[in-house]
């Protein structure tokens, strides 16, 4: 998983589904930070909740479970409570227009939106803290451990979410991986000047990074296909970022990298709520 909202929406719904026990979703969580608090913004979300309000005084991980049960509430048909949101400038879609929320999410880059069927919706916002000095390499500081603070927000509503195709995502993405990786290829060998021996050793490495966060094992084996090709495209994408601008600016090669990668970034985000969004319904 790519990010802490990912694996709190998926894990959470797995539980909510009785799918998974609680302890799996605090181990989902851990492997982004060893510790997570939760806290309300607004007394809306509080009494939603049942966060401490005006008391703002963080909660536990276990608190956090707590906060999805209450928003989710009682459910008289099966289906998930929970639903991913992954807004960038320009595509705020899920998110309220012009709420709070909407705008801690966009800087966030992510967020997690839990309906009931009474109403009420809340959205979550993650936010790593300062740890203090550097992180170790079990993720803890020289005086505090790492924190993963989410913000809880009541909102008015919530648009419904943007059903998106799991077979035309997959499709979509394929095309992207053969352009990324032609774009890479076009840095490395075009003329820009690059001095990078394996530019695809850099991307093994991202994808490296990324590994040691799992998915609920109901997940279907399409939906991770697709999670899975999405993090190479981004890996490139983000690899190739870097190098752009050790390239030659009048190198038309990198122009044409350049080109071909900027509405990668849409095709992976797409490729990702709908993988997440089969997983989730596979829950139930």
């Amino acid at each position: 998983m790519w990010c802490p909202s990912v694996s709190l929406t998926l894990w959470a719904n797995a539980w909510l589904a009785g799918q998974a026990a609680p302890d799996d979703v605090l181990d989902a969580l851990s492997a982004w930070a060893p510790s997570h608090s939760v806290a309300a913004y607004d007394a809306v979300a509080a009494d939603v909740t049942g966060l401490p309000w005006p008391d703002v005084d963080t909660a536990t991980s276990v608190s956090l479970l707590q906060t999805v049960r209450a928003a989710a509430g009682l459910r008289t048909a099966p289906g998930p409570a929970l639903n991913l949101a992954l807004p960038v400038p320009g595509d705020v879609r899920g998110l309220p227009a012009g709420s709070t929320f909407a705008r801690d999410a966009l800087t966030a880059g992510e967020a997690v939106v839990v309906t009931s069927e009474r109403g009420a919706p809340i959205g979550l916002v993650p936010e790593f803290e300062d740890a203090g000095d550097d992180l170790d390499e079990d993720g803890l500081g020289g005086d505090f451990p790492a924190v993963l603070s989410w913000t809880v927000y009541s909102l008015p509503a919530v648009p419904a979410p943007e059903y998106i195709d799991l077979g035309e995502a997959e499709y979509a993405l394929r095309s992207a991986v053969r352009s990324a990786a032609e774009a890479l290829t076009a840095l490395r060998a075009g003329g820009t000047g690059l001095d990078v021996d394996d530019p695809r050793a850099m991307v093994e490495q991202v994808l490296a990074a990324t590994h040691g966060h799992d998915a609920p094992p109901h997940a279907p084996t399409r939906a991770l296909r697709v999670l899975e090709n999405a993090a190479q495209v981004d890996a490139i994408i983000a690899v190739s970022a870097g190098l752009l601008p050790i390239a030659a600016q009048s190198s038309s090669a990198a122009q044409l990298a350049s080109d071909a990668l900027r509405p990668l970034a849409a095709v992976v985000r797409s490729a990702r709520l709908a993988a997440v969004t089969a997983i989730l319904h596979s829950a139930w």
